[in-house]
């Protein structure tokens, strides 16, 4: 989720009046990334670290190969998929020109040192006739990203599902299963046979339950059943899971959810109580594959691959909901975040979405990068930084050009304009954080 498509409306009281009942701390993560009640956007912290400047990079300094994804700096392409509070399909991937210019964003990707990037298929497009399924709209970008040699993290559920669907019912992890196995079958057949097949199931659960199921910001545009969903979602990745294990036993699987934090303006104890259940309630997702939470939905280790964390600019609040800013006291690091992620998991790690608009772009990737190789530096199994999207993308819900991206809309004949800022800004960082990435792994090997 974009931070420009971020919803407002977050109300807590609720919570504080039912302060330590099961059934409202299970709704809590999932508004993890969303905007304040409060207007505005808090300011961009500034950076602790400048990896440029701390790590020796150059002539001396031999390259580091990433050893999960083929780059450590990936892009993203929005692929949401979901009907917005107006009632309108969104299909991101046609609506930034992606799905037509998909060889020409790949090459410009990997012309910046990109060679691994997230993408997405679209179920309601592929499975428009129940059970049958129409690759003609994927096919185009699963060969161009073999014939460019571009490594794609694939989400298969992005918001969105075929109207014939009914995500509620008994049926729909079924479903969700049978779509899945097929389209990793398609995508096997387009990855080189020397490289895994990397797969998103279902992106960001934690939102998707709450701006679905509680806030009826997305379909299926619901109040009160955010546990409810996130209970199907899970269920339905697991079900996923194991079929595309069956077709495709190479397949790594990236777990996607905002990265957030909580605390309390006072010093109350009740109130700071409150706030860091509210924040470890981030975590329910991840517990529930693993079979720490709610068992009965299937989980074991098995099914928590590799962490994917979402971080924004208003990715950090205060328990009455407003925003805490970057120079504020109260800010948590990214970097401790990050390690704190690591220490409760133990696996694989990637900053699967990051960005921000406008004039701050290189400003937020500093900071990002920073608190990364202070994570790496830290132990944190670190394997990339996404940048998302990688493109600019019209808004969801009034199609304002969001300027967030590398670079810009296409013309006519798919030429985008860079964000040069951007640019300099990733490719100054670039060599420092692959150095940092090999010490992180030689200090892991002697732990």
């Amino acid at each position: 989720m974009p931070e420009s498509d971020s919803p407002c409306p977050i109300d807590r009281r609720e919570f504080l009046k039912r302060l330590g009942l099961l059934g409202a701390a299970a709704a809590l993560p999932a508004i993890a990334g969303c905007a304040s009640i409060e207007p505005g956007l808090p300011a961009v912290p500034k950076p602790r670290w400048d990896p440029a400047r701390l790590v020796p990079s150059g002539p001396g300094t031999p390259p580091v190969t990433p050893d999960l994804f083929r780059s450590f700096l990936l892009g993203g392409f929005e692929s949401s998929t979901h009907i917005n509070i107006s009632g309108q399909r969104l299909d991101l991937i046609a609506s930034t020109a992606h799905d037509r210019f998909a060889a020409q964003d790949y090459a410009r990707l990997q012309s910046v040192g990109m060679q691994s990037c997230r993408d997405g298929a679209r179920w309601h497009v592929i499975e428009s006739i129940p059970g049958h399924y129409d690759f003609a709209s994927l096919l185009p970008m699963a060969r161009a990203a073999r014939d460019a040699g571009m490594e794609v993290i694939w989400d298969l559920l992005h918001y969105g599902w075929p109207d014939h669907v009914d995500i509620y019912s008994g049926d729909f992890p079924r479903s969700f299963a049978r779509f899945a196995a097929a389209t990793a079958r398609v995508l096997d057949d387009h990855t080189p046979p020397d490289r895994p097949l990397f797969i998103t199931p279902i992106n960001e659960i934690s939102f998707f339950a709450w701006a679905g199921g509680d806030a009826s910001y997305i379909n299926p545009h619901d109040k009160g059943r955010g546990h409810e969903l996130k209970r199907q979602l899970v269920r339905a990745g697991i079900e996923a899971m194991d079929a595309m294990r069956q077709v495709c036993p190479r397949v790594r699987f990236v777990h996607c959810d905002p990265l957030i934090h909580v605390t309390a303006r006072s010093k109350n104890a009740r109130e700071l109580a409150a706030a860091d259940a509210y924040r470890l309630a981030q975590y329910q997702v991840y517990d529930m594959f693993i079979g720490e939470v709610e068992p009965g939905l299937g989980g074991a280790a098995k099914y928590l691959d590799i962490v994917g964390v979402n971080y924004y600019r208003n990715n950090q609040t205060y328990f009455t909901g407003e925003f805490i800013g970057g120079g504020s006291r109260s800010y948590k690091p990214l970097g401790r975040m990050l390690l704190e992620v690591w220490q409760r998991y133990r696996r694989p790690m990637m900053i699967a979405e990051t960005g921000i608009e406008d004039d701050e772009r290189a400003g937020w990737f500093r900071y990002v990068a920073g608190e990364s190789a202070w994570a790496m530096l830290a132990g944190v199994d670190l394997h990339g930084i996404t940048w998302y999207p990688i493109v600019d993308h019209p808004g969801w819900e009034d199609d304002r050009h969001c300027r967030n991206g590398l670079w810009g809309y296409p013309d006519a004949d798919g030429n985008r304009p860079i964000h040069e800022p951007l640019a300099r800004e990733m490719q100054r960082q670039l060599p420092s954080l692959l150095a940092l990435r090999g010490s992180s792994d030689a200090q892991r090997t002697r732990d």
